[in-house]
């Protein structure tokens, strides 16, 4: 059994990694002409560097990123709404929450390959059946023919369309910029995530190396036609708290990047035959809870593990069985928080920030550790 991996991102990357420390040699194809520190950055929380531990990649990660001890939700001014406290979990599983430039664990993740063939400049653009295989179509001219394929190809996934193609993308009505911007945060922000919640919009910064922030800012938007600007995200969140004015201001406007927010309606069946999805070809969701990565790298874990374990189709069959409803779970919850975070009506945004800080921490403690525990195959 030799695998193909569709999408050589954090999903995709960390699978190889994971198959070739069991004996199960792969291929991953993907469209970049080469592998580029770009993106933004990343959250690893603890159920990723959990798996990262498993696989060797703990320390390399902790020393090119920001640990982060906690997680708030804040007003726009900051005052505190809601606290999760990471050193818990920390004790509790033996590894920290790290905050990342996405670009470098990419580079981390290439660097670990050995024997896994990296083929770049390989644009998936269809797939056909060929007695009982997959013939893959290039956009360069190439044909491969894959016995058993895994498309980690993310939220327009190809694969996915190939095997599932009444499956529904949901648009959430949010509009997202992300960017990573050199600027010197007050001391008591450098070891935390902290997200700002306003009327309709919310803006989260994160450090994720030595005087490199990473944020994040999103705002309810109907009309996706509708041509939005820098200005218009100044503009947004000028009455937020001057540390998120600053850093909005420090950073070039080529290096801001602006994206509508989507996820996938869950649905019942992640594999046909010999072909497989994982990450956001499986289960794409909002970004609300900071989990999309660390879902695909635990699909990963799972993965890799059920391969060694048992013929294609019964390994694929148990891994759907194993991570299926915890991703499920994550993509719903996602949802929801997505919508309490926009809500707009003064009412209600009141209301909600009442209970956000009358909610007990041992009840959001809770609700972490379940998203932290990583399962058992």
């Amino acid at each position: 059994m030799t695998p193909d991996i569709i999408g050589a991102g954090i999903g995709g990357l960390t699978m190889a990694i994971a198959l070739e420390q069991k004996g199960i040699s792969t291929r991953v194809f993907d469209q970049a002409n080469k592998i580029k520190p770009i993106g933004a950055g990343i959250i690893l929380a603890n159920n990723a560097m959990q798996v990262f531990d498993k696989l060797g990649l703990r320390e390399v990660i902790e020393e090119n990123g920001n640990p982060i001890a906690a997680m708030n939700i804040t007003k726009p001014n900051l005052q505190l709404l809601s606290k999760v406290d990471l050193t818990f979990f920390e004790k509790k599983f033996g590894v920290k929450n790290i905050a990342i430039h996405r670009g470098t664990l990419q580079k981390i993740l290439v660097n670990k390959l050995s024997s896994t063939d990296l083929i770049l400049n390989h644009r998936l653009s269809q797939i056909t059946s060929r007695n009982n295989q997959h013939l893959l179509h290039f956009e360069n001219g190439q044909q491969l023919t894959s016995p058993t394929l895994i498309g980690a190809d993310g939220l327009n996934s190809i694969v996915r369309k190939y095997l599932f193609p009444n499956t529904i993308i949901r648009s959430a009505k949010q509009i997202c910029w992300r960017g990573v911007c050199d600027f010197q945060l007050p001391l008591n922000f450098k070891s935390e995530l902290n997200e700002a919640w306003g009327h309709g919009d919310r803006f989260g910064f994160v450090q994720i190396a030595d005087n490199k922030v990473y944020w994040y800012a999103l705002i309810s938007h109907e009309k996706s036609n509708d041509t939005l600007s820098i200005h218009d995200l100044s503009t947004r969140f000028d009455h937020y708290n001057s540390i998120v004015q600053n850093i909005i201001a420090s950073t070039p406007s080529d290096k801001i990047k602006m994206t509508e927010i989507a996820d996938v309606k869950p649905t019942r069946i992640w594999y046909k035959n010999n072909a497989c999805l994982i990450g956001d070809a499986a289960h794409a969701m909002t970004p609300n809870m900071g989990q999309g990565a660390c879902q695909a790298i635990e699909d990963a874990h799972i993965l890799s593990t059920c391969l060694a374990r048992h013929t294609v189709h019964n390994a694929f069959a148990a891994y759907q069985k194993i991570r299926q409803p915890k991703a499920h779970h994550v993509v719903n919850t996602s949802w929801m928080i997505g919508k309490i975070a926009h809500l707009s009506n003064p009412i209600a945004v009141n209301a909600r920030n009442l209970l956000m800080r009358l909610t007990p921490s041992f009840i959001n403690r809770k609700q972490t550790e379940s998203i932290f525990r990583i399962q058992k195959v």
